[in-house]
């Protein structure tokens, strides 16, 4: 499945697609636009972080949050990358250090990259370790 968002990804537009890869599509591609694409004109695949798209920001929550919520993802170590994600990419007031540091790599990545799609390459890293640590946090009780 094609999947399509803006171009010059930053937290919520790496963290879905992430997401997506790992847990929903496998085998998905994705399509970066301009950001001031209009999403009903995306005839070739499913837009998401779009101002008002069904995988977008609703109600406070990020596109990541639409796109659990939607799948039915359950998994308490994608519900704690949520939580950072969301307070990353939505800029709320105290945001936990998780969040600032995910912010600060988010743009460090986009600085040391030649595009997108280099940048979800690499950054992907990034969440698979945040899983794996919180996943092996949760099995030992310790979160």
């Amino acid at each position: 499945m094609k999947w399509v968002t803006r171009e010059h990804v930053h937290v919520d537009r790496v963290a879905c697609p992430w997401l997506i890869k790992r847990f929903i599509d496998p085998d998905a591609e994705f399509i970066f636009v301009p950001r001031d694409t209009d999403p009903a004109t995306i005839t070739e695949g499913i837009p998401f972080d779009f101002k008002g798209v069904e995988l977008g920001h609703h109600d406070g929550k990020c596109s990541f949050d639409a796109f659990v919520e939607k799948y039915n993802i359950t998994d308490p170590a994608i519900l704690k990358i949520a939580e950072i994600v969301r307070e990353a990419d939505t800029h709320v007031e105290n945001p936990q250090p998780l969040a600032v540091a995910l912010d600060i790599l988010a743009r460090g990545y986009r600085m040391i990259c030649k595009d997108d799609h280099e940048t979800l390459e690499k950054e992907f890293y990034l969440y698979d370790a945040m899983y794996a640590y919180f996943k092996k946090q949760i099995e030992e009780g310790k979160a």
